[in-house]
């Protein structure tokens, strides 16, 4: 209870309530036309000049209701207490103008608009008033509840409306928080990877230079096309980015290409790929999300696999489930036991398809990334 009390009393206003618009005018010159006439035509009333100021002061009140909550409540509360403490010394009897039915909207404010301690003090005011005017005009017990439970009922209204607009907010960040997550998964396993394959084929172009130049042309053909495509690949994941850009509805890429991830020269260890199983009624979300796994292992075992030779990417259908496991026959380093952001991507892409990875030295040596995907899982 104690906690609860006190993240109330922590919790901020409301962010940017809306400015007044024309249905708070129309709102506050109903409740003065209907003061001034109910002034007018009311034959009880004995104190006409001090009912029909506060009900004009409550309709007034009305306009600052989003923007100074706290001040609109004790204000308007604070003008009825006086009123009612007046009326009890003087035996008057007379209630208010019925137009003062307006302040009901006042709680609701409060409370979606308010600070947790402009919330707290705003309630006290109302509740110090409710006992005065029950003084002030005595009633049965019934409607002695029914006038509490209607000011409560306002300020759960807006407390409840408050909380959905903030789930709603939640919400829509959580969802770019994804969205965000999602990009940059997909920056660093594209972009890591051809970079690393570019880095690669750049060092032996520079090795061949000299004694086979007609060879390094074709090296920096090599270069040239993966560097196109990187930058093609970049301007897409950039277009999602920008404000009214379109999303590339370009089709992802799938098992099929995995082969495609072997580097086209010579100069770091090889590649091996062998696909075991029917993949054609594969989802497309499964069948990228194994091309991104391997292309990451890849990318990893050429940066920091050393003396490898060889690197191996199997993909078995084992019936329920889908297997990727991709070795390399490097030396294993104490880094490699500290995962950076790559493996932790590896990580969330199967984990949102329902699989598990593990990712560690292998038992013959060398590093074993070992991907597991449910078909029950995938979406399409």
């Amino acid at each position: 209870m104690g906690e609860a009390l006190r993240a109330l009393w922590a919790e901020p206003r409301a962010p940017q309530p809306p400015v007044r618009v024309w249905r708070d005018w129309a709102l506050v010159a109903v409740l003065v036309s209907w003061s001034v006439l109910e002034t007018l035509l009311r034959e009880d009333l004995t104190w006409r000049p001090v009912a029909l100021t506060v009900a004009v002061v409550i309709a007034l009140s009305l306009l600052w209701r989003r923007t100074h909550p706290l001040g609109t409540v004790v204000a308007a509360f604070g003008v009825f207490t006086a009123v009612d403490v007046a009326r009890i010394l003087a035996a008057n009897e007379t209630g208010p103008l019925l137009s003062v039915v307006g302040v009901l909207v006042l709680p609701y404010s409060l409370f979606r608009w308010g600070a947790g301690r402009e919330a707290t003090i705003g309630l006290g005011a109302i509740l110090v008033w409710l006992p005065v005017t029950n003084i002030a005009d005595p009633t049965g017990a019934a409607e002695v509840v029914a006038g509490y439970g209607f000011f409560l009922f306002s300020a759960a209204l807006g407390a409840a409306i408050r909380f959905h607009a903030s789930a709603r907010v939640r919400d829509i960040e959580q969802a770019k928080l994804r969205q965000r997550n999602e990009l940059a998964r997909e920056l660093h396993d594209t972009v890591g990877h051809h970079v690393s394959a570019i880095a690669i084929q750049a060092q032996a172009g520079r090795t061949l230079a000299a004694s086979h130049p007609d060879r390094a042309l074709a090296v920096l053909e090599t270069i040239e096309e993966a560097a196109s495509r990187t930058l093609d690949e970049m301007r897409a994941m950039v277009g999602v980015l920008r404000d009214g850009a379109e999303p590339d509805f370009a089709p992802q890429p799938g098992i099929g290409d995995i082969e495609r991830l072997a580097p086209h020269v010579g100069g770091g260890p090889r590649v091996d790929v062998h696909l075991s199983g029917d993949f054609a009624e594969l989802p497309p979300s499964m069948g990228a999300a194994l091309y991104r796994i391997a292309q990451e292992s890849v990318t990893n075992a050429v940066r920091h696999a050393r003396h490898a030779t060889l690197i191996t990417v199997h993909v078995a259908d084992e019936g329920a489930q889908l297997r990727l496991t991709v070795r390399d026959d490097g030396d294993v380093t104490t880094a490699d036991a500290f995962p950076g952001y790559g493996i932790v991507g590896m990580t969330e892409r199967a984990a949102l398809l329902g699989g598990t990875l593990q990712a560690g030295p292998g038992p013959g040596g060398g590093w074993t990334v070992d991907a597991v995907l449910p078909k029950g899982g995938a979406t399409a």
